[in-house]
């Protein structure tokens, strides 16, 4: 390894979408730097719905297509195969994409001895496997839960991709036995860091609920809504102040609308300053169908808000512990997740014991214990 540290490239479906991995990648990137390392990130593509990039980043950020790639045509039968426009839009398909791989074996080649790629999703990988890594160390990552993996697509992916690289990380211990008894040996655990911590927490005065998250499917904002209509009725002058922006927007606001929830929810649309929206608020929810290690959730903790959110992966049951710092509810159950906000929003001693906990608590996942737990792996992988 030179001694001005390592070159690390990290690498995502995109450098710019809007989301945790985004953040967590920038975030990352920069600590690196702040370690002596020599950063790159790459994105398998741009993003159409961006979120705001370090200015300047202080590292270079490419992305390998200027948006998303067509996904490969496969034939259907034999008169498939005589589909003459279909047939080059797939040759001109496949040439793009190893256009794409060279240019990120070319990155990858400017790298000093003891360099490291870290892959954070696991699409990516099929551009970094078919990419020149020799003499790098090849690490890949997971930011789900091993159930939200096992129950999609995904799951094929990672035995395909995943099972001969150096180490593949995924975001708990719990998770990382359970992929070890699936049988894959070369798995690991690493959790995300608290990106920050506010000076001053939020005062828990206000009458508000936050909920910060993509508006996706993932994130469950649907069974929000049904969990609001049922704590709304008790909690007159309280509100869901929902953050955040995505393809399910639309939808959404129907479903608000129909179940009578316009005068008590509050669409906020994205934020770059998760302290200032959470500043207003007294506690937080997450009501995601599935979770890696939530830096939503870690976030709100650290603004000294207490939580309440299902308990959808080993990371949120790993961030908040149930009845000290935060209240966990079953997956999926609406109205247990109500009955956690209701008491919540209705006991104002028990939010303020459970927020000083949650600020107090969250601290264990520092940025400087995750670095230096970074670079005992590297250093580990280097022997």
């Amino acid at each position: 390894m030179s001694s001005t540290g390592r070159d690390i490239f990290i690498v995502a479906n995109s450098t710019d979408e809007l989301g945790g991995v985004t953040g967590w990648m920038h975030r990352t990137a920069q600590l690196f730097q702040q370690q002596g390392h020599r950063v790159h990130t790459v994105g398998v593509h741009a993003a159409e719905l961006k979120m705001a990039l370090p200015d300047p980043p202080g590292y270079p950020v490419t992305a390998l297509y200027p948006a998303h790639p067509p996904t490969p045509w496969t034939p259907r039968g034999v008169r498939d195969r005589f589909r003459v426009p279909a047939r080059r839009r797939e040759a001109a398909r496949a040439a793009a994409k190893r256009e794409a791989v060279e240019r990120l074996s070319g990155i990858f080649r400017s790298a000093r001895p003891g360099g490291v790629v870290i892959v954070s999703q696991v699409w990516a990988m099929e551009w970094v496997g078919e990419a020149d890594t020799r003499g790098l160390r090849v690490i890949g990552m997971s930011h789900e839960s091993y159930a939200y993996s096992r129950a999609s697509h995904r799951y094929r992916w990672i035995r395909n991709h995943y099972a001969a690289l150096d180490r593949w990380l995924v975001l708990t211990e719990e998770d990382a036995d359970t992929w070890a008894g699936d049988g894959m040996d070369n798995v690991g655990f690493m959790p995300n860091a608290l990106a920050r911590l506010p000076a001053v927490p939020s005062p828990r005065t206000g009458k508000s609920v936050a909920s910060i998250g993509r508006l996706t499917d993932q994130k469950g904002i649907d069974m929000l809504l049904d969990t609001w209509a049922l704590v709304a009725p008790e909690r007159p002058g309280w509100t869901l102040d929902v953050y955040g922006a995505g393809e399910d927007e639309a939808a959404l606001r129907a479903r608000c609308t129909a179940l009578g929830l316009d005068g008590s929810v509050r669409w906020r649309g994205r934020t770059d300053d998760v302290p200032g929206a959470l500043a207003g608020s007294s506690v937080f929810v997450q009501s995601s169908r599935g979770e890696g290690f939530p830096l939503a959730l870690m976030e709100a903790m650290a603004s000294g808000l207490p939580c309440a959110a299902f308990d959808c992966a080993p990371g949120v049951r790993e961030i908040v512990r149930d009845g000290e710092d935060g209240l966990l509810a079953p997956a999926g159950d609406v109205g247990a997740l109500a009955d956690r906000l209701l008491r919540l929003t209705g006991d104002p001693r028990m939010r303020d014991a459970m927020g000083d906990r949650a600020r107090a608590g969250v601290q264990r996942f520092s940025e400087a214990e995750i670095v230096r737990r970074w670079e005992e792996l590297f250093a580990f992988l280097e022997r």
